[in-house]
């Protein structure tokens, strides 16, 4: 990166308080609003019990809640003290909590209320204060000078602003590229949380990509819902930091994302981008879409020049205004989109992308936008990054996707032997396998600790196996395991569909065993499947919703 180019980040908040002081800034969707102005007013607050508790730029400082505008408050005032945020997801055990807290060297924790009540505070010791997100009172102090800047806190705003606090007034920490803004702990698909050191140029970079790509499409004032959780990169990016920079309004949607709800919650905001992960939206065209072109007549239909177009036209208005109707595009990310599901979206015309990135890159690392989407791939190279493929052959012959640019983390924290490994000759190891065709756009083959040898040393990759099988009949969730070079899928069938057609599991059985035959001629026969195992409950998940694959290698069934 050239040093020229980045500027202070905690500048950039600075600046999109000050031009949108007026405006709606954060909202708890339904409940609560925040103005630019009410955001700067919690920064200002919690900048005094900082300081007054003897918090200096640097020191750890960690938030734990469900999506809420305080929680963004709360991140916001850590980076613009120049203390390093830690955001913890609140779907991690109470366990993983209080050793992501100890791990980070946390001073503080900003903390929601559901996931306080199962926290131990003997099991954080070297905590000196946990603060409640709900009203900033303090669930423990074991720090006087907190105490007291708590207890005192209006009276030392008052005192620092006697005359009514404004725009003018605002001064942040002025950040340096390089300098550590946030760790985040990765969420574990493949192993245990590590956590990822993330500079302010990383952030800087990644909001510098998004101006470039949506910068024109997206103005102050406009609304965005945010469903995804922010202790995640890819939520935290895009559907929070970016838009408050943008002086959008922020909705966060703070009730699990049901279907009723997230359809009402989206009629209600009629967010301009949508930012999603894969589960979403094939669940919708599951049982929205899909259903509705099942007709053997509507699909012939479908392939008329004249009148399939209007079909096609008819469907996919109905899904956008499903969606809201006013947004740009919806970007799709965090997992691999089924290719049956983006086909379709694709073949109606849907205004999507697929976008690719990692925590380790605060996220993003390739993007196209909707209207140049290649199926199957997830864009180019984002800007200020450069991808490549470890391969003697990159464009046939899948390899690791090496990255290189501004966004690319420090390394991991207290984790020297997995920075060494992932940071190698100026290139970051992604660990997933891919191939990149001769226009640059990246298509993700798997993850190189998923790829299975077949009997003769062929390489299988699972995640296209279960592409295909989860479109088959009564297929909800699936993982393909190996078993003494044997290949078995473990499948979790859609209960609804199963309770409809009043099914057995005997009769479960054989469509899946019915499913495993037309499956395999479409496979080369070393990576055909012997079985299916019918699972009883849903694999387990990260928070963005991706199976934790480690858990069912070594299954019994």
């Amino acid at each position: 990166m050239n040093q020229t180019q980045f500027s202070s980040y905690n500048q950039m908040i600075a600046d999109t308080i000050k031009a949108n002081w007026n405006l709606n800034s954060l909202s708890d969707y339904g409940v609560l609003t925040l103005q630019y102005k009410d955001v700067a007013r919690i920064i200002e607050k919690m900048h005094i019990l900082f300081e007054e508790s003897g918090v200096v730029p640097g020191d750890k400082i960690a938030i734990c809640g469900k999506n809420q505008c305080r929680w963004g408050a709360a991140f916001l005032s850590v980076l613009s003290y120049g203390a390093v945020a830690v955001p913890i997801l609140h779907e991690f055990h109470p366990e993983q909590i209080h050793d992501i807290v100890n791990h980070s060297d946390a001073k503080l924790l900003f903390v929601g209320d559901a996931v306080w009540k199962n926290l131990d505070p003997e099991k954080m010791p070297a905590l000196e204060g946990v603060i409640s997100l709900t009203d900033h009172s303090l669930h423990i102090s074991r720090n006087e000078k907190l105490t007291h800047a708590r207890e005192n806190l209006n009276r030392m705003f008052g005192e620092k602003y006697p005359l009514n606090f404004r725009a003018e007034h605002i001064k942040y920490y002025e950040d340096k590229a390089d300098e550590l803004a946030i760790i985040n702990y990765t969420s574990g698909t493949t192993s245990n949380s590590k956590g990822v050191m993330i500079p302010y140029r990383a952030l800087w970079s990644n909001a510098d990509f998004a101006e470039s790509v949506l910068g024109n499409d997206l103005r102050p004032g406009m609304n965005v819902l945010s469903m995804l959780p922010m202790a995640h990169m890819y939520g935290m990016a895009y559907e929070f930091l970016f838009e408050f920079l943008k002086g959008m309004h922020v909705n966060f949607l703070t009730k699990t994302a049901s279907p009723t709800i997230l359809i009402k919650a989206l009629a209600d905001v009629k967010p301009v981008l949508i930012v999603v992960v894969p589960l979403i939206i094939e669940k919708i065209v599951r049982k929205s879409v899909l259903p509705k072109i099942q007709d053997p007549k509507i699909r012939m239909m479908m392939r008329l020049p004249v009148v399939g177009q209007r079909i096609k036209q008819k469907i996919c208005d109905a899904l956008t205004n499903a969606l809201g109707g006013q947004f740009y595009e919806v970007i799709i990310g965090g997992a691999a989109l089924n290719q049956e599901v983006e086909a379709l979206l694709h073949e109606i015309g849907f205004r999507y992308t697929v976008g690719y990135g990692t925590t380790e890159c605060a996220p993003i690392l390739a993007y196209n936008d909707w209207k140049d989407v290649v199926p199957g791939s997830c864009g180019k190279a984002a800007k200020n990054m450069t991808l490549k493929i470890n391969s003697v052959d990159p464009e046939c012959i899948p390899g690791e996707v090496l990255a290189q640019g501004p966004n690319v983390m420090l390394g991991y924290y207290k984790n020297e032997e997995a920075t060494r490994n992932t940071l190698v000759d100026g290139w970051y190891h992604t660990g997933d396998l891919g191939v990149l065709d001769a226009a640059g756009n990246l298509f993700i083959k798997g993850r190189c600790k998923n790829m299975l040898l077949g009997a003769n040393g062929q390489n299988i990759y699972p995640e296209e196996i279960e592409d295909k099988l989860s479109g088959m009949a009564l297929v909800s969730e699936c993982v393909v395991v190996q078993r003494n070079e044997k290949l078995f899928a473990l499948v979790y069938p859609d209960p609804e569909q199963i309770k409809q057609l009043r099914l057995s599991h005997d009769d479960v059985q054989a469509i899946m065993e019915q499913n495993r035959k037309d499956l395999n001629p479409s496979l080369p026969s070393y990576a055909q499947l012997c079985g299916i195992h019918i699972m009883p409950e849903e694999f387990e998940k990260t928070p963005k919703k991706s199976i934790k694959r480690y858990l069912y290698m070594d299954y019994k069934f």
